[in-house]
């Protein structure tokens, strides 16, 4: 009578599915989409761009810099100091020497801001600068 009993409990237990190797494959694949996923950079505020005929559009490792309509300067999401551009270009071309630097700055902002850049890039051996506008 015994053996009658086992036998009904492995019968139970073999329609069970295990999901643990499952959830292994969502999980190494969940890893690997966000390892690859691209990262959208931006520069910290929202900039209204001046229009221009001949934009085009730039790739690459780029250093986003928005110049907001009071002057204030931002570089990846930080408020920067105007006497600290250079060394954040510095520090940016560690990571990514061939670097290019795009400069967002508001249609009410002050070219001066924009040329404290521009002499900011210059200082740093950057050649690659573009000025940000609307097509």
């Amino acid at each position: 009578m015994k053996s009658g009993l086992m036998k009904r409990k492995d019968d139970e237990g073999a329609g069970e599915i295990d999901l643990t190797p499952m959830l292994d494959v969502v999980f190494i694949l969940l890893i690997f989409f966000i390892v690859t996923s691209v990262f959208v950079t931006e520069a910290g505020i929202e900039v209204t761009r001046p229009e221009a005929s001949t934009a085009e559009s730039k790739k690459g490792d780029l250093i986003l810099i928005a110049v907001g309509p009071s002057g204030d300067i931002w570089i990846d999401g930080d408020q920067v100091d105007p006497r600290f551009i250079r060394s954040r270009f510095e520090l940016r071309l560690a990571d990514a020497p061939n670097s290019a630097i795009i400069i967002q700055a508001d249609a009410g902002a002050d070219n001066e801001q924009v040329m404290l850049i521009l002499g900011a890039a210059r200082e740093a051996n950057i050649t690659d600068v573009s000025i940000s506008a609307e097509a």
